[in-house]
């Protein structure tokens, strides 16, 4: 295999990062046989769960460590530099490999099995080996809070429900659900299968003909307890059927883009471990994101009603974090436990797609 048969295969493997609705917020620009520029976006500008981009960066921070993990195949070291000067919703980093001869990385392995699994998992307890394992792989910086008794599960299921109706029911969340999904699909190369979601096919049919226009989702919400279902299957019932939540914990309030890149190559780290002890995960990042607009005092929606269940959903998520000081430092939340892999799920772009042109 020539170099640049190599740096293709790395980035073969690299992009098989998770992101936010698959957004897949990168682009690569091969420089030579030792050195890709990866170009980030986001899309704080459309989507009301990115924040300040801050989703998009945690998306690029598990990009970089697949990069890292992927050139390892190759016996490659890799050196990552922010380049400097770049805005913020569009930085660059200058990725170097170089022949160290190294081991290959185990995780490396399971990059590409890695998927998210939104239904119901078993309830059997992760042993204290395994959760061991999952904080040693999240390094030095960040700490895992563990949430496994049946209160605790039951208070975060009970709180992504609160979040699940605030995200039905506000215009900004609906257009974004909206374009992501893609109907009738196993698979999808840019956006997120209808298969994938975790309902059944009825419900889908159902789902898909109400999202249609804003206008006949607020009528169903509205008159026909709308959000129950989607909240009952999506949030509530796999809120308790998992072997616990989690939240990794920074060392430090994220202040800065690489900050949140930090935290996206220790959440891939994590990920990956738990798909390699063959444990299925969820992302549940919506009350944390919901609790931000809160904290930070940035409206949500047009609709009035939005702040306060925002609010509240801050108040919630700050007790069971231990307070608000420990709850400004999470960067990630989810529920893991024991499951099936997911049958369907979001590919990815090809390569050719994902060539920097000069724009994103």
């Amino acid at each position: 295999m020539t170099a640049a048969e190599q740096i293709k295969e790395i980035l073969e493997w690299a992009k098989w990062a998770p992101s936010g609705d698959n957004t897949q917020p990168w682009r690569f620009e091969i420089v030579s046989d030792g050195q890709v520029n990866v170009h980030g976006f986001d899309t704080r500008a459309h989507c009301v769960y990115d924040l300040g981009g801050q989703a998009s960066h945690l998306a690029l921070g598990a990009l970089l460590e697949n990069m890292r993990l992927a050139a390892t195949r190759f016996g490659f070291s890799t050196q990552i530099v922010e380049r400097a000067g770049c805005p913020e919703d569009a930085p660059v980093f200058e990725v170097t490999f170089m022949a160290d001869f190294l081991q290959e990385d185990p995780l490396t392995e399971m990059i590409k099995i890695r998927s998210v699994q939104r239904r119901p998992y078993r309830l059997d307890p992760l042993t204290p080996e395994q959760k061991n394992i999952l904080e040693a792989s999240v390094g030095p910086n960040y700490r895992v809070l563990w949430f496994e008794s049946l209160s605790q599960r039951w208070a975060f299921a009970s709180l992504t429900a609160r979040a699940g109706k605030l995200r039905l029911t506000i215009p900004e969340a609906y257009a974004v659900h909206r374009d992501i999904i893609q109907w009738g699909a196993q698979f999808s190369e840019d956006r997120v299968p209808d298969q994938a979601i975790g309902l059944d096919a009825l419900t889908l049919k159902l789902t898909r003909w109400a999202m249609a226009s804003w206008e006949r989702v607020d009528f169903f919400n509205r008159y026909l307890a709308g959000t129950w279902i989607p909240r009952i299957r999506l949030d509530f019932i796999p809120g308790l059927a998992c072997a616990a939540h989690f939240a990794l914990v920074a060392e430090a309030v994220p202040q800065t883009l690489g900050d949140d890149v930090e935290a996206g190559k220790a959440l891939q780290r994590f990920w990956l471990t738990a798909t390699q002890l063959k444990l299925q995960l969820q992302p549940e990042m919506t009350p944390l994101i919901f609790r931000r607009y809160a904290t930070q005092g940035v409206s949500l929606s047009i609709r009035e009603n939005a702040q306060p269940q925002a609010e509240c959903i801050a108040f919630a998520l700050d007790k069971w974090m231990g307070g608000k000081e420990q709850a400004d430092r999470v960067v990630f939340m989810g529920r893991i436990g024991y499951s099936v892999p997911a049958h369907a799920r979001s590919t990815r772009l090809s390569l050719l797609r994902l060539h920097w042109s000069g724009k994103s």
